[in-house]
């Protein structure tokens, strides 16, 4: 199954992310901002990478650029699991080279759809 880097500042909503996709059968890692995104991503390989916006040290935004700089992830989906909502922030991300768009608080059988439907292009 495929193996996925969650990146989130918040201990609550990356456990959930971890619980939910563990549960289907996902394996998953967990980094608390962009910068630990990038130690993790540079020492393994992923299938994908689910990133919220807004935290500390490095952002979504700055963090999505990095990852597609990265040969081995420059396809990697991206799927951005945020509270931010904005036009702007959406196209903004999906200009920086973000896969697709969740929005916070999210139901578990959204996420899931989200991450095989990803997962498949």
């Amino acid at each position: 199954m495929a193996h996925i880097l969650a990146v989130d500042d918040q201990q609550t909503i990356r456990s959930m992310i971890q619980a939910i996709l563990t549960g289907a059968g996902y394996d998953v890692v967990t980094a608390v901002d962009g910068v630990d995104a990038m130690d993790k991503l540079r020492a393994q390989q992923f299938d994908m990478v689910i990133t919220d916006i807004n935290m500390p040290n490095m952002t979504g935004l700055s963090l999505i650029p990095k990852i597609r700089r990265l040969p081995e992830h420059q396809y990697v989906p991206i799927l951005m699991l945020t509270t931010e909502s904005s036009g702007y922030k959406k196209e903004k991300a999906k200009n920086s080279g973000a896969s697709g768009w969740l929005t916070k608080p999210f139901d578990p059988t959204r996420l899931l759809t989200a991450v095989e439907k990803l997962l498949k292009k």
